[in-house]
């Protein structure tokens, strides 16, 4: 029975029956008699939600912190448990990818990570390959490259419509049949990297893997500062209209990349002439690179 009720139907001035007897005959406790409800903490919030309706509409990734210190910019003071509780009870949370929950994957042979502490002295001694997505206008595309880690020269690349493993194993097969072998390559833990067909081509070249662990990125961070360098100086600047249109614009880019553009980590010097320096490519075979598809990639 609800307090209002309670206290509507015994009669606290009965001139026979008492109190304790009203609530006895009724089945309900006396002290309910004398409880007040206490006013809605919504009338105290409200101001509050709008705020953080107004926060989350225009960030919609921010969590309680960055919602808490936005608040606190515009004067509001408050504190993040009290954010955290609002966010609750509104069912508003930060838009952020979601766990992968499929299927486990088989486990793969891990090699050990070879580059900790080595220095590397010159070309062709250890090379770098990774993955990355290119968005254009149709979809996602994904660009695979080997770079050579003393020069950070880009030999070898491609961009296909699928992650499948085939096409990473033939641009090894031509980038080892141009440049020769490294000693080491390095790689992350990619499915199409711990395939039994890679690992297998790489072994029949005598090339020793280096596997960066899970989740560190600079194990492999030459290739990532690469990526970096291909996405903000070319790929962000333009909407691709296909994967043809993203392969030619990046094809330009990866020889001004590799030929013209100065690294600042070279001193100043280009890609294409520290690994020429220190190699006898350009002598051999002036001009060539792998050749992926109809691009000449260099």
């Amino acid at each position: 029975m609800a307090v209002k009720q309670r206290q509507g139907v015994v009669d606290k001035h009965h001139p026979e029956i008492s109190i304790s007897r009203q609530c006895e005959l009724l089945s309900i406790n006396r002290s309910s008699l004398y409880y007040k409800p206490q006013s809605s903490h919504f009338d105290w919030d409200e101001p509050l939600k709008q705020e953080i309706r107004l926060v989350m509409f225009e960030f919609p990734y921010y969590g309680s912190r960055k919602v808490t210190a936005h608040l606190h910019s515009k004067g509001i003071r408050v504190g993040r448990r009290r954010v955290t509780r609002l966010l609750r009870s509104m069912g508003l949370k930060a838009i952020q990818p979601k766990k992968w929950k499929g299927r486990k994957r088989k486990e793969h042979p891990v090699h050990p990570y070879l580059l900790e502490n080595l220095v590397i002295t010159g070309p062709n001694q250890v090379w770098g390959t990774d993955i990355t997505y290119i968005p254009t206008r149709y979809g996602w595309v994904y660009l695979v490259a080997i770079m050579d880690l003393y020069s950070r020269m880009i030999l070898g690349w491609q961009i296909n419509g699928t992650l499948e493993a085939e096409p990473c194993i033939q641009l090894l097969k031509d980038t080892v049949r141009q440049y020769g072998p490294p000693q080491i390559l390095n790689q992350d833990q990619g499915s199409q990297f711990t395939s039994q067909s890679w690992l297998n081509t790489a072994e029949s070249f005598g090339i020793l893997i280096s596997m960066a662990s899970k989740g560190r990125c600079y194990d492999n961070i030459h290739v990532e500062r690469g990526w970096r360098s291909v996405k903000q100086e070319e790929v962000y600047l333009k909407e691709y209209n296909s994967l043809g249109d993203a392969r030619v614009n990046i094809a330009s880019y990866i020889q001004q990349y590799n030929h013209h553009r100065l690294h600042q980590a070279l001193g100043y010097k280009t890609p294409a002439s520290v690994y020429s320096a220190g190699s006898l490519w350009n002598q051999s075979t002036p001009g060539k690179g792998v050749l992926t598809g109809s691009l000449l990639c260099v």
